[in-house]
């Protein structure tokens, strides 16, 4: 018998952890950040819920931070085991974990002098660039489709998922010396069938126990081909440039931005659009841009040839702040690329500042904007937005693309979920939110499977694995996160407020003014 417990990413798709105990080893497959509201990030800077020094070792299905991105803390406190993931995830993470340590320090080091001039203690980051290096230190690479054994008793090999360059569905057989071995497959996230770079996820078929994301669980993307995507990706910048003014494209560093620099290369190269100035700034793009030139010869779907790849001569790869800065002084015939893909950090949220509020400009999201970021409150109609503390109107065109989606959509999952059967334990639907995994389970429930054995694990949720038999739950101790406040928490609302508090007081006489903070005043505790 084992234990499986849901350390993140139940009911939310963020923060991947997956805690597995045998009788004789515990081991994580994933260790992520937290990303999306406040109150989610917040769960970053508590203690994990097991001892990382008892943790043997780690599986690792791919180099996105929210599957990767704690593990600097796990080595931190103590872990000391091998983390075993494919050689491009640890050619990604050689620089994605130290960008990611720099982004904490340089976060905690700007609250703490805020914190100093209230008078308020000091915090410390999360972790170190120190703390990065020392994990990349214990990487272990493996290679696609070939067994390997991290401890005795258990056996795993990685499956590519079609997500990104070097992800993977990790199958594992452990073995506790009864007759059966327990079998379980851990789908990471799964690529869509029509992406370029990638072909589609694989795996092999029959075992006790699976575990799916459901990102796109309730929902399927139009029907595209790669053709279908790259002329929608060509009507949409031809309208914009237009317009006059600048295209932002708000993208994630890693694999997106070398999508949307292959596609608009194409489309430059061939003369389907007006020969704009494409900007990529975001250093941790560049570098991913680097590795996947690195890989090109076992790349697909690629266009031009190996030696040209993203090298057209409109790129300019932006390096240091000033030349950031620099971009924002270009008014017009821009298409600038720039990271976080949800817009909640990063120089992104710079380039938005300098253009949101103008009508000639236009802002094109080209992915998922997770309930509660900056990404998600734009493109869902905000008028008014505050970014760094100040706030601004919206009145850039907003546009959204759902065809350069990483992730396999609800039909893609019903078809990967079903090629891998028969299932004789039960299927586990994690990295989801709650409305995508149910209707997912009742889709596969009308295709045959039993509803009874599809489980929708909570926070913290332990369950107990047996070969051929369905899991027991265990139920959970204490939940680290209540799911209400995940999408919407009170960061949210405060925004909210004080945008609607700004518009309240341009409205206002001057009387009014006085008498509306006055009754604000009123309210607050003594």
């Amino acid at each position: 018998m084992a234990k499986l417990t849901f350390c993140g990413a139940a009911g939310t798709v963020t923060g991947s952890c997956s805690l597995i105990e045998t009788g004789s080893h515990r081991f994580l497959i994933d260790c992520g950040l937290f990303q999306g509201s406040k109150t989610t990030q917040e769960l970053n800077y508590e203690s994990f819920p097991f001892d990382p020094t008892k943790i043997d070792f780690l599986l690792l299905t791919h180099a996105h931070i929210d599957h990767s991105g704690l593990l600097p803390k796990l080595v931190k406190q103590g872990f000391k085991g091998r983390i075993y993931a494919t050689e491009p995830t640890y050619d990604l993470l050689k620089f994605m974990l130290p960008d990611s340590a720099h982004i904490q320090e340089s976060g905690v080091k700007r609250h703490n002098t805020k914190r100093r001039r209230r008078g308020l203690s000091m915090v410390k980051p999360i972790y170190t660039i120190e703390d990065a290096e020392a994990t990349l230190k214990l990487f272990n690479h493996q290679p696609y489709e070939s067994w390997f054994g991290p401890e005795d008793g258990i056996k795993a090999r990685f499956w590519n998922a079609g997500h990104l360059l070097g992800s993977a569905s990790i199958e594992l057989q452990i073995d506790e010396g009864n007759d059966t071995p327990l079998t379980l497959l851990f789908s990471g996230d799964l690529g869509p069938e029509e992406k370029v770079f990638h072909p589609g996820p694989d795996a092999p078929v029959g075992y006790d126990y699976i575990v799916c994301e459901s990102t796109y669980g309730n929902r399927d993307r139009d029907d595209y081909t790669l053709a279908r995507r790259r002329a929608a990706i060509r009507d949409e910048l031809v309208e914009a440039l237009g317009r006059g003014g600048n295209v932002v494209i708000p993208s994630f560093a890693v694999e997106r931005s070398q999508e949307l620099l292959h596609d608009i290369g194409y489309l430059l190269a061939n003369g389907e659009i007006p020969q704009a100035s494409v900007y990529l700034d975001s250093p941790m793009a560049r570098r991913a841009t680097e590795v996947f030139m690195k890989y090109a010869g076992e790349l697909e779907d690629v266009e031009v040839d190996e030696e040209k790849l993203f090298r057209h001569e409109q790129f300019h790869l932006v390096q240091s702040l000033e030349e950031s800065k620099a971009v924002n002084a270009i008014k017009r015939g821009a298409i600038i690329i720039s990271a976080s893909g949800m817009c909640n950090a990063g120089r992104i949220k710079h380039h938005l500042r300098y253009n949101i509020h103008r009508p000639e400009c236009t802002v094109l999201f080209v992915g998922y904007q997770s309930p509660g970021t900056l990404g998600h409150i734009i493109s869902s109609g905000a008028k008014e937005v505050r970014i760094h503390g100040a706030t601004y109107k919206v009145r850039a065109n907003i546009r959204s693309l759902g065809n350069y989606s990483a992730h396999a959509d609800q039909q893609e999952l019903l078809d990967w979920i079903l090629a891998r059967c028969p299932i004789n334990g039960g299927l586990f639907l994690n990295h989801g939110e709650d409305d995508a995994r149910a209707m997912l389970r009742d889709l596969l429930g009308e295709r045959g499977l039993d509803v009874e054995r599809i489980h929708m694990p909570t926070f913290d949720e332990t369950y107990e694995l047996k070969p051929g038999t369905g899991p027991l739950s265990k139920g959970v101790a204490e939940p680290r996160l209540d799911l209400d406040h995940v999408a919407h928490d009170w960061h949210n609302d405060y925004a909210e407020f004080m945008i609607g508090l700004t518009q309240a007081l341009e409205r206002s006489t001057d009387r009014e003014k006085y008498d509306l903070i006055a009754q604000l005043k009123s309210r607050l505790p003594q």
